[in-house]
């Protein structure tokens, strides 16, 4: 590698040398700061900039044009796609250079001092390739270096510096152990306290999933808090395999198995609080995928109250749950609150007389006194199959998962007409459309109007934090567009808009359902007897009195409860 050589500065070398031939550096300064790098033993471009006698990107360009090397602005870089394996993590650390990139025999290396000639000499050697030199600032290179060089261990410890009194459940006696040698992989002590403090920041948090995501050059952590999705960090990608196997492995499940889906669930004792867990697992390209879902049993004992239902829909679906037959519909998208009031109305129906039985696909939330069943399609366990077992014996209250086929709805309708009370769901965007989707299932008419009591449509839409919302105006325009009547606008009632503070997300807390809650009465029996449209019932229903989503939404909207940007999110059909 040339050097530039001068006579007055022949005792110094390397940069030192160029400095102070260039005239960006006094000689005598320069001899000072080079004994003081030799006795602390560093790189005289460390202790210059230590000094603060020059700025890492003044020394760059000083020395890309006095030494005619191209010079790179790392910030420029995508530091994900540096091709970091081609040297030694020694060597970067020890020599304070990065790869760059490969041509052919060449290997392109940024460095701060393009005149160290031992560090030619040390990457030739181990990599067989010969070194060509980018400048770079010296900090920027420095930053980058440390979070290269940093272990997966250390990374970990700094994302979960606590240890967590967490115990797993292996009190499971129709789970068997698993069969496979445990790996130390598995049982790495990082590996595990950084998961214990992801479940416990997620509880903490009030998240209801957890998503391990891995892609190409990173690895991702994501929560979802109140129905929304947040990056929370970013671990080293090279804890992804090991994170699989300790999740799989107190999931009981197959950690060899990495080529198709798997599903299982975890107990873990928070405290005197044990929670549940569901555990997904996906292969994708670069890893397996897995989403923990946290399954809070309490959710379903806070009382049909706590669920945000208007008195006179509440008065409607009390009504209809404790009818002795029929059957009840709850509708909506995934993750609209579908389980959760299901199970509400199952705990309210959850008396020592009232023999209670549910199939699902799984059961999230375990009740006491109701019996509960997982369906398992391998085995032949499907809603159907179960469905006609149940039937013998000897149910009140039968609660389906989810009817996705004729069989199922018509076993499910038959016994609604034979003195059972059937609740279940289906995924409809609203009440009137349920109608629809059960014709176009192939159910008769008669068959609907005899066996169906209630449909109930909802969604759940962010709620407001009480301690820091504030009050806001919206134009008039834009209320009456939303749905709000002149009546409503020339009340008395204050919208409000989300803040932020320590206690919320963005201004929301918590989340409150809106719902749309229709009885088939005899009208509306009349109309699906006589082949009656989606718009018919919609308008029937209205004329009844009952509210649909987005009027729903409005009201809660007067309450305060949310923001009308919310409301028509979540109803904007």
């Amino acid at each position: 590698m040339d050097t530039i050589i001068d006579a007055s500065s022949a005792a110094l070398s390397g940069v030192a040398r160029v400095l102070v031939h260039g005239g960006k550096l006094n000689a005598k300064l320069a001899e000072t700061l080079a004994n003081s790098a030799r006795d602390k033993k560093v790189s005289f471009v460390s202790e210059l900039m230590a000094s603060g006698s020059m700025t890492p990107n003044a020394l760059a360009h000083t020395l890309s044009q006095a030494l005619s090397v191209p010079l790179l602005d790392l910030d420029a870089v995508d530091a994900t796609r540096l091709p970091k394996s081609a040297i030694d993590n020694k060597l970067i650390a020890q020599y304070q250079v990065m790869p760059l990139g490969r041509r052919g025999s060449r290997l392109f290396l940024a460095c701060a001092d393009p005149t160290d000639q031992e560090a030619g000499e040390r990457i030739k050697f181990a990599t067989q390739l010969a070194p060509e030199w980018v400048v770079v600032e010296f900090d920027k290179l420095k930053r980058l270096i440390d979070e290269q060089t940093t272990t997966t261990t250390q990374a970990l410890d700094a994302l979960a510096t606590t240890d967590f009194d967490f115990d797993v459940s292996e009190d499971d006696p129709a789970a068997a152990a698993p069969t496979q040698e445990v790996t130390s992989d598995v049982e790495d002590a990082p590996v595990v306290r950084f998961l214990q403090k992801m479940l416990v920041d997620a509880i903490n948090m009030r998240a209801s999933d957890l998503h391990f995501e891995p892609y190409e050059f990173n690895y991702r952590v994501r929560f979802r808090v109140d129905g929304e999705l947040r990056e929370i960090t970013q671990p080293p990608i090279a804890i992804k395999d090991k994170l699989a196997s300790r999740i799989k492995v107190i999931s009981r499940l197959d950690i060899a198995e990495k080529r198709v889906p798997q599903d299982g669930r975890m107990k873990l004792r928070f405290g005197t609080k044990s929670i549940d867990f569901r555990v997904s697992t996906l292969p994708t390209l670069f890893g397996e995928k897995i989403v923990i879902r946290i399954l809070d049993s309490s959710s379903a004992k806070l009382g049909i109250e706590a669920l945000g239902y208007e008195p006179e829909e509440k008065a409607r679906l009390l009504h209809a749950v404790n009818r002795p037959y029929g059957m009840v519909l709850v509708t909506g998208p995934t993750g609209s609150g579908k389980t959760v009031s299901l199970y509400t109305c199952l705990n309210i129906l959850n008396q020592p007389g009232v023999n209670i039985s549910t199939v699902e696909d799984p059961a999230e939330i375990n009740l006491p006194g109701i019996n509960q069943v997982n369906v398992n399609d391998k085995a032949g366990l499907n809603f159907s199959a179960a469905l006609k077992s149940f039937l013998r014996q000897d149910p009140d209250i039968i609660m389906v998962g989810e009817i996705r086929d004729l069989e199922t709805a018509d076993i499910a309708i038959k016994a609604a007409q034979t003195g059972h009370l059937v609740l279940s769901t289906l995924h409809t965007n609203d009440a009137p459309s349920t109608l629809n989707r059960l014709l176009n299932m192939g159910v008769a008419p008669f068959n609907i109007a005899a066996s169906v009591l209630l449909i109930t449509a909802q969604r759940l839409v962010r709620r407001l934090c009480e301690s820091c919302k504030q009050p806001t105006e919206y134009p008039l325009e834009a209320l009456r567009k939303a749905g709000f009547t002149e009546e409503d606008l020339d009340g008395n009632w204050q919208p409000y808009k989300p803040v932020g503070c320590t206690a919320c997300n963005n201004g929301y807390r918590g989340r409150v359902g809106i719902y749309q809650a229709m009885p088939i009465t005899e009208a509306m029996q009349r109309l699906i007897l006589n082949n009656g449209t989606v718009s018919d019932i919609a308008r029937q229903a209205h004329v009844e009195g009952v509210r649909d989503l987005r009027q729903s939404g409005l009201v809660k909207v007067k309450q305060g409860s949310t923001t009308l940007e919310e409301v028509i999110a979540a109803t904007n059909e």
